[in-house]
């Protein structure tokens, strides 16, 4: 047998004994760069929160009441939970966001995982300054909450729960529109998604995640350069990109920096945690499916002068893409519980 024969007749054998990858590496190469990338996707030790709004147990709580309370809206029929759901990975499972009236809004609602450890400018095209300036916006658009932040302030100052409640929360007790918001950021910060099977992967249990979601992750910090977005453990960059995806009068952060051509239908990075129980996607909804997600990476989108350099035609393979979807599946976790707030202490709490 000539050697090259002999040496597709090893390739053959080590592959079907799983020495080797779907794509003919070693999968001790494979296992080599991973040792490398895991590192970081490592699940950090703290929340962070800002040392202008630091963290308190009784401020926690006054943030987490009108979060679910209807008090803060025109009509008292909607509260920040009517567009970011626990049992929905804290979006609300639509296309877009509803409107007041039930009518679509322009954009899907965003996840609220991990808002901790996103860099402002927030929102799919950037309209907010921080996590604490998030809430005066949908508070008073008239499709949204549809109140002003004079009646907002006073209806919760008419409540004797709500006074007790800032009382516990700050030195001064007076309740303005500044400390609501300082106290339901607060809440939010402590929305963290819980522990997925990548998450024990990066551990040290060799054992929580396949040999495709393995490959999966090769590919997405590999060729399929998904990284580069969807960097370290919340995987966002915090960025604008235009992916190639929408078309017409939206054109994301452009909106705002209109002397840039690179931010023309660019839209936040979202988080990919949890990314399983969050159809459909992209700012818009327009796809439904993980698959479709990652069909739409392989074109490489419209191609356009504001299409991000990372985007590019991928060509795939079947396997490979397989493979991909493995690896999305594997940042769900197995818990609908990705809430830290179940026991306020006087500590935020760890997450190792």
């Amino acid at each position: 047998m000539r050697s090259s024969s002999v040496w597709k007749a090893c390739l053959v054998a080590a592959t079907l004994a799983g020495l080797f990858s779907a794509t003919g590496e070693p999968e001790a190469v494979l296992e080599s760069r991973g040792r490398h990338w895991r590192a970081a996707y490592r699940v950090p030790s703290e929340i962070p929160f800002p040392a202008e709004n630091p963290y308190s147990a009784a401020k926690a709580e006054l943030g987490r009441r009108p979060f679910f309370d209807p008090i803060l809206s025109g009509d008292r029929t909607r509260a920040c939970v009517s567009c970011h759901l626990p049992d929905l990975a804290w979006g609300d499972g639509r296309a877009r966001a509803a409107a007041r009236d039930q009518t679509d809004m322009d954009l899907r609602s965003p996840t609220l995982l991990n808002m901790a450890w996103q860099d402002g400018p927030l929102g799919w095209v950037g309209k907010f300054r921080d996590l604490e300036s998030v809430t005066a916006i949908p508070l008073t658009a008239p499709g949204n909450m549809n109140l002003t932040m004079a009646e907002a302030v006073a209806r919760v100052s008419g409540d004797a729960g709500y006074r007790a409640a800032f009382a516990a929360a700050f030195p001064d007790p007076e309740v303005t529109l500044g400390k609501l918001e300082a106290a339901i950021a607060t809440f939010e910060r402590l929305i963290v998604a819980v522990t997925s099977p990548f998450d024990r992967w990066i551990a040290g249990d060799d054992e929580a995640i396949g040999a495709a979601a393995r490959r999966g992750f090769d590919l997405f910090n590999g060729r399929a350069g998904c990284a580069a977005c969807h960097s370290g453990w919340s995987f966002t960059d915090g960025s604008f990109h235009d992916i190639g995806v929408g078309s017409g009068a939206d054109i994301g952060r452009g909106r705002y920096v209109k002397s840039s051509t690179a931010l023309r239908y660019a839209f936040k990075t979202p988080t990919l945690r949890d990314v399983a129980r969050r159809a459909p996607y992209m700012h818009d909804g327009s796809v439904g499916t993980l698959d479709r997600v990652i069909d739409l990476y392989d074109r490489g989108g419209i191609d356009r002068p504001s299409r991000s350099r990372q985007i590019r035609p991928l060509h795939l393979t079947s396997r490979e893409k397989t493979d991909l979807l493995a690896f999305l599946n594997a940042l769900t976790s197995t818990s609908q519980r990705d809430l830290m707030w179940a026991d306020f202490a006087d500590a935020p709490p760890t997450l190792r």
